[in-house]
């Protein structure tokens, strides 16, 4: 029978950062059945693991569809491998619509490498200082996602966006982001209303543009990032050339056996 794991990734402590679930299949599933039980454990992302020769293959699901990329599920996945799992050695290769990623275990935690996703400046779309309710200092789009800078850590916090009007953007979601105060470098938050998810607690991919526009503007490659979700969370992000590196640490919440 398949594994079933809830995950809360990006955190140490239960009932904070970005819970997920982790599916490690025992048969291979069809879409249809992935997407079904994404809908069934309405969570932001359904990881779904199958073993393959030097590695797993790794999906994802929102309650609503497939995404290309998530970094806290596959956060979650290699946390859940190397504790209730227990695979040998200190990384793992999955195999992704975005290609190979890896996941590698240090003294930090978890270290994902994934794709960097630059961003370009941008004219902000005509509707998103209404959406927002904020005044905006500057507007890029990276691959798959709107990214906004606001003027403080203040007004990412207060932040109420109108969720109908950012669902019709033409983009998968909105990163919201300002400079940091002592304990970080640089904040934010993920809108993402039109694959079902109004606000994700903490957002692995995201960090893939953040930290391509913040290492511009601060003038250094490794940062402290935190997301200003209700849940709230935590990663160190490293920029080297293509390539951005995701650190941080999870905890399991549930495990169980699929009964269907």
């Amino acid at each position: 029978m398949s594994e079933l794991f809830q995950v809360d990734a990006f955190t140490e402590i239960p009932f904070h950062g970005n819970p997920a679930a982790v599916c490690v299949l025992d048969e291979t599933r069809d879409s249809d059945w992935m997407q079904a039980l994404a809908m069934e454990m309405n969570l932001s992302e359904t990881a779904f693991l199958r073993s393959r020769e030097s590695g797993y293959d790794l999906r994802w699901f929102t309650p609503t569809t497939e995404v290309n990329l998530c970094g806290h599920a596959t956060l979650a996945s290699a946390h859940v491998l190397r504790t209730h799992t227990r695979i040998a050695g200190d990384t793992i290769r999955f195999f992704t619509r975005s290609g190979v990623l890896l996941a590698r275990f240090n003294d930090l935690g978890i270290e994902l490498d994934f794709p960097a996703d630059p961003v370009v400046a941008s004219a902000p779309e005509a509707d998103l200082v209404g959406i927002l309710g904020q005044p905006i200092v500057a507007t890029a789009q990276g691959r798959e996602d709107w990214l906004v800078e606001l003027a403080s850590e203040h007004a990412i916090a207060q932040c109420r966006p109108d969720m109908t009007r950012l669902a019709a953007l033409p983009a998968r979601g909105l990163i919201i982001t300002a400079r940091g105060s002592s304990d970080a470098d640089f904040v934010s938050r993920f809108f993402a209303p039109a694959a079902g998810i109004d606000e994700d607690p903490v957002t692995g991919s995201a960090h893939c543009s953040l930290a391509c526009y913040w290492s511009a503007r601060l003038g250094k490659p490794v940062m402290q990032a935190r997301q200003l979700s209700a849940r709230g969370g935590r990663l160190q992000v490293r920029l080297d050339g293509d390539r951005v590196y995701l650190i941080g640490k999870a905890v399991t919440i549930l495990q169980g056996t699929l009964a269907v």
